[in-house]
């Protein structure tokens, strides 16, 4: 599959996830074109802040293959990743990164993140100066997790 068709997908598992009740995050692994890890962000679900889906598909790959390398993976991400799902992914040494929804996009589009989130967004390196490359694609309906969230939170 292509890298917008692994996007696409995780574009649609952050939005059942938001109808859900979780975050409108979502991730995968996959290494030699099968999935070896996925995650939704569950953070307001677990009540456990580090529950990303970035983290959870990470850690349910390395389960699957017995290992911490995760060197011949590429994790996609229907949001970009933050710093500590960043430093997930170098820990676990993914190859690379793939997402569709900036935080900038999300945040002019729809007014997500909060502020925390944008407190760690600005200490970041771009993209391009990282050690793991950071490579958005643009995907169709990558906004769409984040309209969900908000009608969500239209309605309390």
């Amino acid at each position: 599959m292509a890298h917008e068709q692994w996007l696409s997908l995780t574009i649609e598992m952050a939005v059942d996830n938001v109808k859900s009740g979780g975050g409108p995050f979502a991730a995968i692994v996959v290494r030699d074109g099968n999935i070896i890890g996925k995650g939704t962000n569950q953070i307001h679900v677990l009540h456990d802040p580090s529950a990303h889906a970035e983290l959870l598909a990470i850690r349910e790959a390395c389960a699957t293959l017995q290992t911490i390398d995760l060197s011949d993976c590429i994790l996609y991400a229907s949001g970009e990743p933050c710093p500590m799902c960043l430093g997930a992914a170098y820990w676990s040494s993914v190859g690379q990164i793939y997402y569709a929804c900036g935080k900038q996009d999300a945040l002019e589009e729809t007014g997500f993140p909060n502020p925390l989130d944008r407190y760690f967004t600005d200490q970041k390196l771009p993209g391009d100066h990282r050690l793991v490359p950071f490579i958005q694609v643009t995907c169709q309906h990558a906004l769409a997790p984040f309209y969900e969230w908000q009608k969500t939170t239209e309605q309390k």
